[in-house]
């Protein structure tokens, strides 16, 4: 592979994804081929999250959305949710000089009321100290699945047609983004699942209906900058033609 120097230079900045979404797959697989505990494998992603995220800051991605913790992972033993969440405040808390530092702003999406009060907490509190950054926002979803947001947003929708606020007819595409956990961000454009799995999980099943999807056996903890680049650059190499045909979108 070339070096993440090489990659980057190959990258054309005018036509870098503004949003990527990261599905974040392979920590206890990682752990179990080094003998240890899964938590180990969780532990050893957090040096991969700063890598995906210096490198998209450094080529000029505006966001960053990472699938933590689905709604469907609270099923896992607890030993390793109650290490995950410890491992969540510790890392927020730890890297809150850090983002400051470099622009970050924190945001988070799904059912954060499910979450221990102390992480609750640090969240709440490290994104109200990030909240006037803008180089990059990373997002973290926490709780979070497309059909927990979906049926949110349903309910939402449902209300205000019950209480006459909201006609049915009026209903497009707008109205659901604007009732969707990611309001205010532009869709993503590119989704990168790592360890070589290649499905969705249940994650911005809205969002993400044009983005292009990047797979690669990498498990999480081995993902460095480098495959950051090659994903942006496979992403660049593709035709996004958005229902036309590549006469209509080649330009003039």
């Amino acid at each position: 592979m070339e070096t993440p120097e090489a990659l980057k230079a190959r990258i054309d900045p005018d036509r870098v994804p503004a949003h990527i979404a990261i599905i974040m797959d392979g920590n206890g697989r990682w752990a179990e081929r080094q003998g240890e505990h899964r938590v180990v494998g969780h532990a050893n992603g957090v040096r991969s999250v700063r890598e995906a995220l210096v490198g998209c800051r450094e080529v000029g991605v505006k966001y960053l959305t990472l699938y933590a913790f689905s709604t469907e992972n609270w099923n896992r033993p607890k030993a390793e949710v109650d290490a995950l969440m410890d491992l969540l405040v510790k890392t927020v808390i730890g890297e809150l000089e850090e983002l400051n530092a470099n622009g970050v702003r924190l945001h988070t999406i799904g059912d954060t009321d499910s979450l221990p009060e102390s992480c609750r907490r640090t969240l709440l509190d490290a994104i109200a100290a990030t909240a006037k950054n803008d180089t990059i926002t990373i997002t973290l979803a926490l709780s979070y699945s497309a059909r927990w947001e979906l049926v949110r947003m349903a309910q939402q929708l449902a209300a205000a047609a019950q209480e006459g606020t909201l006609q049915p007819d009026r209903i497009d595409d707008a109205t659901i983004a604007a009732h969707l956990s990611t309001v205010g961000m532009p869709d993503p454009e590119l989704l990168i699942r790592t360890s070589g799995e290649q499905r969705i999980s249940n994650f911005l099943l809205w969002q993400i209906a044009y983005a292009e999807l990047w797979f690669t056996p990498v498990l999480w903890p081995d993902f460095r900058k480098e495959h950051l680049f090659q994903a942006i650059l496979d992403f660049q190499g593709r035709e996004r033609r958005f229902g036309l045909i590549s006469e209509q979108v080649a330009p003039a």
